[in-house]
């Protein structure tokens, strides 16, 4: 990339960036380094829509990285869920608590990269955006623009963060990253990228090619495997009993229905109130609700009408949004 197409990329975003609560306008001082590392651990294989109202909850409840390290695990797993890849959350509280211990952010994607969940993506972004450092931050979006630009087939990270790192100007590092993040973000998309729109067109070879969609060449999915499970809805005095999921693994810590662990193996379980269907990224699983008369394993008694406030994953609250439209879950 030319110093002439870095500045009109810069400027198309001026003219056009999207106005994200953990951002500054372009040319204004760097944002707060909490917002930047916040919003980066929520933006991880989630959608900004998604994020935004979230975000918004996160800092009324824990203004500072201080207020986030003194709360309790609980406290900010509940408000976590719905977000999911909960061993981001994990990861957050151990961030917040080790940035609090050193008395703030490192200022360096060196540094930030020793902080727990953060990778090489997340700790330049951070680093650029916040700090000002010429810092080559590449997430998927980044990736597919530098590979149209450039002509790539087969996009490999370390050769795309060298090719970002030599078309970053010195000045306005973060403006730049987040000018390449949005171009790919609304312009250069993965299907019916809109070449007419982008400031770059003159510059790239896929756009040159006839065929820019066909950059860089699609990786194709593993298909997932199916995994089974059984999850016990015990119902009592308006109150339905809850447990937590041990700290490590798949939705750690986070309030549950009890149950057996998943496995490839369907159960043939007998008056099942329903079946949940849910994807993860690695497989999908099939969730069988079954009523149990006692509670299992230990946990607690959460109150129906107060269920929203459980902090519930999405798979729960899916198995708990089914049992409770069955009208016949308490004949036994």
């Amino acid at each position: 990339m030319t110093a002439n197409a870095a500045n009109r990329l810069i400027q198309h975003y001026v003219d056009n960036f999207r106005r994200l609560p953990w951002r500054s306008p372009p040319g204004d001082p760097p944002p707060d380094p909490y917002r930047v590392w916040l919003s980066e651990v929520m933006l991880q294989q989630t959608t900004v829509a998604t994020v935004l109202p979230r975000f918004d909850q996160f800092l009324r409840r824990w203004p500072t990285i201080h207020a986030l390290a003194e709360a309790r695990d609980e406290e900010i797993l509940c408000e976590w869920a719905g977000l999911g890849y909960y061993a981001r959350a994990r990861n957050l509280i151990a961030c917040a608590r080790e940035i609090a211990r050193r008395g703030g952010f490192p200022t360096t994607s060196a540094g930030l990269r020793s902080l727990p969940g953060l990778g090489p993506y997340s700790s330049a972004a951070i680093a650029a955006i916040a700090f000002g450092e010429k810092a080559p931050a590449v997430d998927t979006n980044v990736e597919r623009v530098v590979a149209r630009l450039e002509g790539v087939h087969r996009a490999k990270r370390p050769l795309i963060e060298r090719l970002v790192a030599g078309m970053m100007p010195q000045e306005r590092p973060g403006d730049f990253v987040q000018a390449m993040m949005d171009l790919g973000a609304t312009i250069c998309r993965p299907r019916n990228p809109r070449c007419v729109e982008c400031p770059l067109k003159g510059d790239c070879k896929a756009f040159a090619s006839g065929n820019p969609a066909g950059f860089p060449e699609r990786r194709e999915r593993a298909t997932r495997p199916s995994k089974y499970g059984v999850a016990y809805w015990t119902e009592r005095g308006g109150s339905v009993w809850l447990v937590r999921r041990p700290a490590k693994g798949l939705l750690g810590g986070m309030s549950a229905l009890p149950g057996h662990e998943w496995t490839s193996l369907k159960p043939e379980p007998m008056n099942a109130l329903g079946t949940v269907h849910h994807l993860f990224t690695h497989f999908s699983l099939e969730l069988t609700i079954i009523q149990r008369s006692e509670p299992d394993g230990q946990g607690w008694w959460q109150s129906l009408d107060r269920l929203d406030e459980a902090g519930l994953p999405t798979l729960y609250r899916k198995s708990a949004e089914l049992v409770l439209s069955n009208n016949d879950r308490l004949a036994a």
